[in-house]
Protein backbone atom coordinates (compact mmCIF):
# COMPACT_ATOMS: atom_id res chain seq x y z
CA UNK A 1 0.00 0.00 0.00
CA UNK A 2 1.33 3.43 -0.95
CA UNK A 3 1.75 6.16 1.66
CA UNK A 4 2.76 9.77 1.08
CA UNK A 5 6.37 10.91 1.23
CA UNK A 6 5.32 13.64 3.68
CA UNK A 7 4.61 10.98 6.30
CA UNK A 8 8.28 9.89 6.21
CA UNK A 9 9.58 13.33 7.21
CA UNK A 10 10.94 13.40 10.76
CA UNK A 11 8.24 14.41 13.24
CA UNK A 12 10.93 14.74 15.90
CA UNK A 13 12.70 17.44 13.91
CA UNK A 14 9.40 19.21 13.33
CA UNK A 15 8.58 19.11 17.04
CA UNK A 16 11.59 21.22 18.05
CA UNK A 17 10.15 24.04 15.94
CA UNK A 18 6.57 23.55 17.14
CA UNK A 19 7.81 24.04 20.73
CA UNK A 20 9.21 27.51 19.98
CA UNK A 21 7.30 30.38 21.66
CA UNK A 22 4.93 32.36 19.45
CA UNK A 23 5.67 35.80 20.87
CA UNK A 24 2.10 36.34 22.03
CA UNK A 25 0.70 35.94 18.53
CA UNK A 26 -1.82 33.37 17.32
CA UNK A 27 -2.08 31.23 14.20
CA UNK A 28 -5.64 30.94 12.85
CA UNK A 29 -6.27 28.29 10.20
CA UNK A 30 -9.22 29.35 8.03
CA UNK A 31 -11.16 26.36 6.58
CA UNK A 32 -13.75 26.39 3.81
CA UNK A 33 -15.71 24.10 1.48
CA UNK A 34 -14.50 24.29 -2.12
CA UNK A 35 -16.42 24.24 -5.40
CA UNK A 36 -16.97 20.47 -5.36
CA UNK A 37 -19.23 20.76 -2.32
CA UNK A 38 -17.25 18.04 -0.54
CA UNK A 39 -13.59 19.07 -0.62
CA UNK A 40 -12.03 21.23 2.08
CA UNK A 41 -9.36 23.92 1.72
CA UNK A 42 -7.40 25.82 4.37
CA UNK A 43 -4.82 28.53 4.90
CA UNK A 44 -3.35 30.27 7.92
CA UNK A 45 -2.93 33.87 9.06
CA UNK A 46 -1.35 35.50 12.10
CA UNK A 47 -3.48 37.33 14.66
CA UNK A 48 -2.05 39.78 17.17
CA UNK A 49 -3.90 38.18 20.10
CA UNK A 50 -6.10 35.19 20.91
CA UNK A 51 -9.65 35.65 19.59
CA UNK A 52 -12.36 35.07 22.19
CA UNK A 53 -15.31 34.97 19.77
CA UNK A 54 -16.16 34.92 16.08
CA UNK A 55 -16.48 38.71 16.16
CA UNK A 56 -12.74 38.95 16.91
CA UNK A 57 -11.82 37.22 13.64
CA UNK A 58 -11.27 39.30 10.49
CA UNK A 59 -12.74 38.44 7.11
CA UNK A 60 -10.23 37.16 4.59
CA UNK A 61 -10.12 36.22 0.91
CA UNK A 62 -8.73 33.61 -1.47
CA UNK A 63 -8.34 32.80 -5.16
CA UNK A 64 -11.59 31.13 -6.17
CA UNK A 65 -10.28 30.23 -9.63
CA UNK A 66 -8.06 27.62 -7.97
CA UNK A 67 -10.90 26.01 -6.00
CA UNK A 68 -13.55 25.66 -8.75
CA UNK A 69 -15.42 28.66 -7.35
CA UNK A 70 -14.60 31.57 -9.68
CA UNK A 71 -13.10 32.58 -13.03
CA UNK A 72 -9.54 33.83 -13.17
CA UNK A 73 -10.65 37.25 -14.41
CA UNK A 74 -12.71 37.84 -11.23
CA UNK A 75 -11.38 35.37 -8.73
CA UNK A 76 -11.40 37.00 -5.28
CA UNK A 77 -13.75 35.24 -2.86
CA UNK A 78 -14.50 36.28 0.72
CA UNK A 79 -14.00 34.08 3.78
CA UNK A 80 -16.51 34.89 6.55
CA UNK A 81 -15.61 33.31 9.91
CA UNK A 82 -18.59 31.30 11.17
CA UNK A 83 -17.38 28.88 13.86
CA UNK A 84 -14.17 28.67 15.89
CA UNK A 85 -12.44 25.66 17.48
CA UNK A 86 -9.19 24.98 19.32
CA UNK A 87 -6.40 23.79 17.03
CA UNK A 88 -5.31 20.24 18.02
CA UNK A 89 -2.30 20.32 15.68
CA UNK A 90 -0.68 23.60 16.74
CA UNK A 91 -2.46 23.57 20.13
CA UNK A 92 -3.55 26.53 22.27
CA UNK A 93 -3.83 29.44 21.76
CA UNK A 94 -4.11 28.67 18.03
CA UNK A 95 -7.47 28.24 16.32
CA UNK A 96 -9.35 26.45 13.56
CA UNK A 97 -11.85 28.79 11.90
CA UNK A 98 -14.66 27.39 9.75
CA UNK A 99 -15.76 29.94 7.16
CA UNK A 100 -18.63 30.65 4.82
CA UNK A 101 -17.66 31.66 1.28
CA UNK A 102 -19.08 34.72 -0.47
CA UNK A 103 -18.52 35.69 -4.11
CA UNK A 104 -17.12 39.02 -5.31
CA UNK A 105 -20.62 40.55 -5.05
CA UNK A 106 -20.97 39.19 -1.49
CA UNK A 107 -23.62 36.69 -2.49
CA UNK A 108 -23.11 33.12 -1.24
CA UNK A 109 -20.98 30.79 -3.33
CA UNK A 110 -22.89 27.90 -4.92
CA UNK A 111 -21.51 25.42 -2.37
CA UNK A 112 -22.16 27.71 0.61
CA UNK A 113 -25.19 25.83 1.92
CA UNK A 114 -24.62 27.13 5.44
CA UNK A 115 -26.18 30.51 4.81
CA UNK A 116 -29.64 29.18 3.89
CA UNK A 117 -29.42 26.41 6.49
CA UNK A 118 -28.81 29.05 9.16
CA UNK A 119 -31.90 31.01 8.08
CA UNK A 120 -34.09 27.89 8.13
CA UNK A 121 -32.78 26.87 11.56
CA UNK A 122 -33.60 30.32 12.93
CA UNK A 123 -37.22 29.85 11.85
CA UNK A 124 -37.65 26.78 14.08
CA UNK A 125 -35.31 27.51 16.98
CA UNK A 126 -38.23 27.40 19.43
CA UNK A 127 -38.65 23.69 18.56
CA UNK A 128 -35.02 22.95 19.52
CA UNK A 129 -34.10 20.58 16.67
CA UNK A 130 -31.34 18.17 17.65
CA UNK A 131 -29.21 16.19 15.23
CA UNK A 132 -26.65 13.44 15.50
CA UNK A 133 -24.75 12.30 12.41
CA UNK A 134 -22.91 9.00 11.96
CA UNK A 135 -20.00 9.63 9.61
CA UNK A 136 -18.65 6.55 7.86
CA UNK A 137 -15.34 6.70 5.97
CA UNK A 138 -12.72 4.42 4.44
CA UNK A 139 -8.96 4.61 4.98
CA UNK A 140 -7.07 4.35 1.69
CA UNK A 141 -3.45 4.42 0.62
CA UNK A 142 -2.38 7.27 -1.65
CA UNK A 143 -2.86 4.83 -4.54
CA UNK A 144 -6.55 4.43 -3.67
CA UNK A 145 -6.15 0.90 -2.31
CA UNK A 146 -7.91 0.23 1.03
CA UNK A 147 -5.58 0.31 4.02
CA UNK A 148 -4.47 -3.16 5.11
CA UNK A 149 -5.99 -4.99 2.14
CA UNK A 150 -3.75 -7.47 0.25
CA UNK A 151 -2.04 -5.71 -2.64
CA UNK A 152 -3.30 -8.18 -5.23
CA UNK A 153 -6.54 -9.41 -3.73
CA UNK A 154 -9.19 -9.03 -1.08
CA UNK A 155 -9.41 -9.67 2.66
CA UNK A 156 -11.76 -12.29 4.05
CA UNK A 157 -15.50 -11.65 3.58
CA UNK A 158 -17.43 -9.21 5.75
CA UNK A 159 -18.50 -10.45 9.15
CA UNK A 160 -15.67 -10.20 11.70
CA UNK A 161 -14.75 -6.56 11.12
CA UNK A 162 -17.71 -4.60 12.53
CA UNK A 163 -16.60 -3.39 16.00
CA UNK A 164 -13.76 -5.88 15.58
CA UNK A 165 -10.68 -6.24 17.76
CA UNK A 166 -7.32 -7.65 16.67
CA UNK A 167 -4.74 -7.03 13.97
CA UNK A 168 -6.60 -9.25 11.49
CA UNK A 169 -9.91 -7.41 12.02
CA UNK A 170 -9.25 -3.72 12.82
CA UNK A 171 -7.29 -1.87 10.13
CA UNK A 172 -5.92 1.55 11.09
CA UNK A 173 -7.06 2.04 14.68
CA UNK A 174 -4.18 4.48 15.41
CA UNK A 175 -5.79 6.95 12.99
CA UNK A 176 -9.18 6.55 14.67
CA UNK A 177 -7.76 7.11 18.15
CA UNK A 178 -5.75 10.14 17.06
CA UNK A 179 -8.80 11.65 15.35
CA UNK A 180 -11.05 11.04 18.36
CA UNK A 181 -8.65 12.75 20.78
CA UNK A 182 -8.00 15.65 18.38
CA UNK A 183 -11.77 16.26 18.07
CA UNK A 184 -12.19 16.26 21.86
CA UNK A 185 -9.35 18.76 22.19
CA UNK A 186 -10.81 21.00 19.48
CA UNK A 187 -14.23 21.10 21.15
CA UNK A 188 -16.02 19.09 18.46
CA UNK A 189 -19.09 17.29 19.84
CA UNK A 190 -17.79 13.85 18.88
CA UNK A 191 -19.68 11.22 20.86
CA UNK A 192 -18.35 7.85 19.69
CA UNK A 193 -16.56 5.73 17.13
CA UNK A 194 -16.47 2.12 15.90
CA UNK A 195 -15.02 -0.11 13.21
CA UNK A 196 -17.49 -0.71 10.39
CA UNK A 197 -18.60 -3.74 8.35
CA UNK A 198 -16.01 -3.44 5.58
CA UNK A 199 -12.36 -3.75 6.65
CA UNK A 200 -10.58 -0.34 6.69
CA UNK A 201 -13.98 1.33 7.06
CA UNK A 202 -14.75 3.22 10.27
CA UNK A 203 -17.41 5.49 11.68
CA UNK A 204 -17.47 8.38 14.11
CA UNK A 205 -20.58 10.03 15.51
CA UNK A 206 -21.08 13.75 16.15
CA UNK A 207 -23.92 15.11 18.28
CA UNK A 208 -26.31 15.81 19.69
CA UNK A 209 -25.98 19.27 18.15
CA UNK A 210 -28.75 21.84 17.93
CA UNK A 211 -29.53 23.67 14.70
CA UNK A 212 -26.69 25.03 12.58
CA UNK A 213 -24.00 23.68 14.92
CA UNK A 214 -24.54 20.18 13.50
CA UNK A 215 -23.06 21.15 10.16
CA UNK A 216 -20.28 23.18 11.77
CA UNK A 217 -19.11 20.36 14.02
CA UNK A 218 -19.29 17.64 11.35
CA UNK A 219 -17.34 19.67 8.78
CA UNK A 220 -14.61 20.44 11.32
CA UNK A 221 -14.51 16.77 12.38
CA UNK A 222 -13.99 15.87 8.72
CA UNK A 223 -11.22 18.45 8.38
CA UNK A 224 -9.45 17.08 11.47
CA UNK A 225 -9.71 13.55 10.03
CA UNK A 226 -8.11 14.66 6.75
CA UNK A 227 -5.27 16.34 8.67
CA UNK A 228 -4.70 13.31 10.91
CA UNK A 229 -4.60 11.04 7.86
CA UNK A 230 -2.15 13.45 6.21
CA UNK A 231 0.20 13.00 9.17
CA UNK A 232 -0.04 9.21 8.83
CA UNK A 233 0.47 9.36 5.06
CA UNK A 234 -2.93 7.89 4.15
CA UNK A 235 -6.24 9.20 2.78
CA UNK A 236 -9.72 9.38 4.31
CA UNK A 237 -12.37 8.72 1.66
CA UNK A 238 -16.03 9.69 2.04
CA UNK A 239 -16.98 7.97 -1.22
CA UNK A 240 -20.38 6.29 -0.70
CA UNK A 241 -19.25 3.10 -2.46
CA UNK A 242 -15.44 3.00 -2.53
CA UNK A 243 -15.23 -0.69 -3.44
CA UNK A 244 -17.66 -2.31 -5.86
CA UNK A 245 -19.02 -5.78 -5.26
CA UNK A 246 -20.09 -7.48 -2.05
CA UNK A 247 -18.79 -4.77 0.28
CA UNK A 248 -20.74 -2.25 2.33
CA UNK A 249 -20.92 1.36 1.18
CA UNK A 250 -20.46 4.41 3.40
CA UNK A 251 -23.28 6.61 4.62
CA UNK A 252 -23.92 9.40 7.06
CA UNK A 253 -27.04 8.30 8.94
CA UNK A 254 -28.74 11.32 10.46
CA UNK A 255 -30.65 11.18 13.74
CA UNK A 256 -33.24 13.88 14.28
CA UNK A 257 -35.59 15.01 17.03
CA UNK A 258 -37.45 18.06 18.29
CA UNK A 259 -38.46 19.04 21.79
CA UNK A 260 -41.94 17.64 21.10
CA UNK A 261 -40.53 14.31 19.90
CA UNK A 262 -38.37 13.96 22.99
CA UNK A 263 -41.25 14.52 25.42
CA UNK A 264 -43.89 11.99 26.54
CA UNK A 265 -46.08 10.96 23.62
CA UNK A 266 -43.52 12.25 21.12
CA UNK A 267 -43.91 9.17 18.91
CA UNK A 268 -46.92 10.84 17.28
CA UNK A 269 -44.74 13.76 16.12
CA UNK A 270 -42.13 11.27 14.88
CA UNK A 271 -44.72 9.36 12.87
CA UNK A 272 -46.13 12.61 11.44
CA UNK A 273 -42.64 13.60 10.27
CA UNK A 274 -42.04 10.22 8.66
CA UNK A 275 -45.33 10.52 6.78
CA UNK A 276 -44.21 13.91 5.42
CA UNK A 277 -40.81 12.48 4.44
CA UNK A 278 -42.48 9.65 2.54
CA UNK A 279 -44.23 12.17 0.29
CA UNK A 280 -40.99 14.00 -0.53
CA UNK A 281 -38.51 11.18 -1.13
CA UNK A 282 -37.03 12.47 -4.41
CA UNK A 283 -36.34 15.92 -2.93
CA UNK A 284 -34.38 14.37 -0.07
CA UNK A 285 -32.43 12.02 -2.32
CA UNK A 286 -31.27 15.07 -4.33
CA UNK A 287 -30.24 16.88 -1.14
CA UNK A 288 -28.39 13.92 0.36
CA UNK A 289 -25.26 13.84 -1.79
CA UNK A 290 -23.29 16.54 -3.65
CA UNK A 291 -24.18 15.12 -7.07
CA UNK A 292 -27.95 15.25 -6.65
CA UNK A 293 -28.35 11.53 -5.94
CA UNK A 294 -25.88 10.09 -8.45
CA UNK A 295 -23.33 9.17 -5.78
CA UNK A 296 -25.97 7.59 -3.57
CA UNK A 297 -27.31 5.50 -6.47
CA UNK A 298 -24.15 3.39 -6.19
CA UNK A 299 -24.83 2.80 -2.48
CA UNK A 300 -28.63 2.67 -2.00
CA UNK A 301 -29.27 -0.62 -3.78
CA UNK A 302 -31.47 -2.39 -1.24
CA UNK A 303 -28.50 -4.54 -0.24
CA UNK A 304 -25.71 -4.16 2.34
CA UNK A 305 -27.96 -2.60 5.00
CA UNK A 306 -29.45 0.03 2.67
CA UNK A 307 -32.87 0.83 1.25
CA UNK A 308 -33.53 1.10 -2.49
CA UNK A 309 -32.95 4.64 -3.75
CA UNK A 310 -36.24 4.61 -5.70
CA UNK A 311 -38.45 3.54 -2.78
CA UNK A 312 -39.30 5.05 0.61
CA UNK A 313 -39.70 2.81 3.62
CA UNK A 314 -39.75 3.07 7.40
CA UNK A 315 -39.70 0.58 10.25
CA UNK A 316 -38.74 -0.10 13.84
CA UNK A 317 -35.15 -1.38 14.15
CA UNK A 318 -35.04 -1.98 10.37
CA UNK A 319 -31.61 -1.22 8.91
CA UNK A 320 -32.89 -1.93 5.41
CA UNK A 321 -35.37 0.97 5.57
CA UNK A 322 -35.07 4.62 4.55
CA UNK A 323 -36.11 5.68 8.06
CA UNK A 324 -35.40 3.61 11.18
CA UNK A 325 -37.20 4.11 14.46
CA UNK A 326 -34.92 2.69 17.19
CA UNK A 327 -36.55 -0.13 19.18
CA UNK A 328 -36.32 1.74 22.49
CA UNK A 329 -38.09 4.74 20.90
CA UNK A 330 -40.94 2.49 19.80
CA UNK A 331 -41.20 1.11 23.32
CA UNK A 332 -40.96 4.44 25.18
CA UNK A 333 -43.07 6.23 22.55
CA UNK A 334 -40.72 9.22 22.45
CA UNK A 335 -37.22 10.09 21.26
CA UNK A 336 -35.90 10.42 17.72
CA UNK A 337 -35.69 8.77 14.30
CA UNK A 338 -32.80 7.93 12.00
CA UNK A 339 -32.71 8.89 8.31
CA UNK A 340 -30.40 6.30 6.75
CA UNK A 341 -30.35 7.81 3.26
CA UNK A 342 -27.63 10.54 3.41
CA UNK A 343 -24.36 9.54 1.75
CA UNK A 344 -20.98 9.70 3.47
CA UNK A 345 -20.03 12.70 1.32
CA UNK A 346 -23.26 14.63 1.96
CA UNK A 347 -23.23 18.26 3.04
CA UNK A 348 -24.66 18.23 6.59
CA UNK A 349 -26.05 21.73 6.09
CA UNK A 350 -28.09 20.48 3.14
CA UNK A 351 -29.26 17.35 4.96
CA UNK A 352 -30.34 19.09 8.17
CA UNK A 353 -32.01 21.91 6.25
CA UNK A 354 -34.01 19.43 4.16
CA UNK A 355 -35.23 17.64 7.31
CA UNK A 356 -36.39 20.92 8.85
CA UNK A 357 -38.12 22.06 5.67
CA UNK A 358 -40.11 18.84 5.31
CA UNK A 359 -40.73 17.82 8.92
CA UNK A 360 -41.21 21.17 10.67
CA UNK A 361 -42.08 23.67 7.93
CA UNK A 362 -44.32 21.08 6.18
CA UNK A 363 -43.02 21.91 2.71
CA UNK A 364 -44.20 19.75 -0.18
CA UNK A 365 -43.06 19.13 -3.73
CA UNK A 366 -39.65 18.68 -5.32
CA UNK A 367 -38.31 22.20 -4.76
CA UNK A 368 -37.54 24.10 -1.52
CA UNK A 369 -39.75 27.05 -0.65
CA UNK A 370 -38.15 30.50 -0.89
CA UNK A 371 -38.90 32.47 2.28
Amino acid sequence: MATSDSATLSKTVKQQYMELPQGGKVQAMYIWIDGTGEGLRCKTRTLESEPKSIEDLPEWNFDGSSTNQAEGSNSDMYLIPSAMFRDPFRKDPNKLVLCEVLKYNRKPAETNLRITCSKIMAMVEDQHPWFGMEQEYTILGTDGHPFGWPSNGFPGPQGPYYCGVGADKAYGRDIVEAHYRACLYAGVEICGTNAEVMPAQWEFQVGPCEGISMGDHLWVARFILHRVCEDFGVVASFDPKPITGNWNGAGCHTNFSTKEMREDGGLKAIEDSIEKLGKRHSYHIRAYDPKGGLDNARRLTGHHETSNIHEFSAGVANRGASIRIPRNVGQEKKGYFEDRRPSANCDPYGVTEALIRTCLLSEEGDEPTDY
